[in-house]
Order: structure tokens, then C-alpha cells, then sequence
């Protein structure tokens, strides 16, 4: 057993897929890569995402009270990449989805973008907690609708064989990706 240092822990479990949360308020729209959300509650089913309080889309998130979590696949990978390492601030008379030829749709329950392509979709309207937020950049939100690609999802499970293409990214750290593995 090797030591971990405690500031290096929360990376034996950042093994989840990374998202693509996006958001929206008036005109304005941003999307960025994520990897620290995790699923909360089943009924009414609740998420977590951790969003530091500097992005522009905590900004467009405070400002509307909602948000979209999107899962890419490995198709993706470099537009998840490209989204990650830019903030929508940055960009002059754009936005992150014209300067990377991102295509949408529209969600049904939020003003939020949804991303074509990804292989799930979560509509989420936050939970009010000030404290979470500000002290831990944490927000916990309800899913009002969520939706699969049901070439990977259905009967309420993931099934990627015949899909590689199509399988979630895992962000582990350093600007490191793995694809979900085979079913064991």
C-alpha cells in the first residue's frame, strides 16, 4: 500500500465521466468541462457539481437557476479538451460554441443548450444553498428531465459493446482521459 497525499486524495475517486455543463442567461450561453459531479439523491433524483466561483458559467448558472449536465464521448474528446481549457470570458464577440462549431439543441425544461452528440443529457434547476456554494463552490440541483442515447442506454443501464465510439470520457487528472471500459 503507497501513501497518497491528502491533497492528492480526492483523485482515487475523480473517476467518473466528465460532463459538459452548459448554461444560459438572456443571450448569453457557455459551456465548460467538468468532472466533479456525481449523482445525489433517486426521487426527486438530485446531482452535485462542483463550480468554481471565477467561471462564467457559475455567473450565467447564478444568474438563471439552471443548468445542463451533457455526457460526451470519445468522439468528443478534443471539443471537451478545447472547452476545458478556455474560459467564455476570453472569447470577444463569440462564445465557445461559434469558435468550435459546437451544435445544440434546445432542452425542454431549461434555457440551457444541450450538446448534440453527447450520449446523455440532465436538465437541472439548482437547489438554492448559499452556504454550499460559497464556502464550497458546490451546488446541488434537482434533474426536471434527463435523456440517453438509447444505442448506449436503456432499461435504465449503460451498455456500450458495438459502441466505442460512443463510450463516456474520465477525466483522471493532469490532462489525462480514459473511455469507459468492458462490462465486467
Amino acid at each position: 500500500m503507497t501513501p497518497v497525499e491528502l491533497s492528492k486524495a480526492f483523485r482515487l475517486l475523480n473517476h467518473g465521466p466528465t460532463t459538459l455543463i452548459t448554461s444560459a442567461h438572456g443571450s448569453q450561453r457557455n459551456i465548460m468541462a467538468a468532472a466533479w459531479v456525481c449523482a445525489l439523491d433517486f426521487n426527486p433524483a438530485k446531482v452535485t457539481v462542483v463550480i468554481d466561483r471565477n467561471t462564467y458559467t457559475r455567473e450565467l448558472i447564478e444568474a438563471e437557476g439552471t443548468f445542463a449536465i451533457n455526457l460526451p464521448s470519445v468522439q468528443q474528446i478534443e471539443m471537451v479538451k478545447q472547452v476545458g481549457s478556455i474560459s467564455g470570458r476570453d472569447l470577444a464577440d463569440t462564445d465557445k460554441f461559434a469558435e468550435y462549431g459546437i451544435d445544440t439543441f434546445a432542452a425542454q425544461a431549461i434555457t440551457a443548450p444541450l450538446i448534440t452528440a453527447c450520449v446523455a443529457w440532465l436538465e437541472c434547476k439548482i437547489i438554492p444553498e448559499p452556504h454550499n456554494q460559497a464556502t464550497y463552490d458546490l451546488f446541488i440541483a434537482e434533474v426536471v428531465a434527463a435523456h440517453a442515447d438509447a444505442r448506449v442506454f436503456s432499461d435504465g443501464r449503460w451498455h456500450f459493446e458495438g459502441h466505442d465510439d460512443l463510450r463516456t470520457v474520465h477525466h483522471i487528472a493532469g490532462g489525462v482521459f480514459y473511455a469507459t471500459g468492458q462490462a465486467c
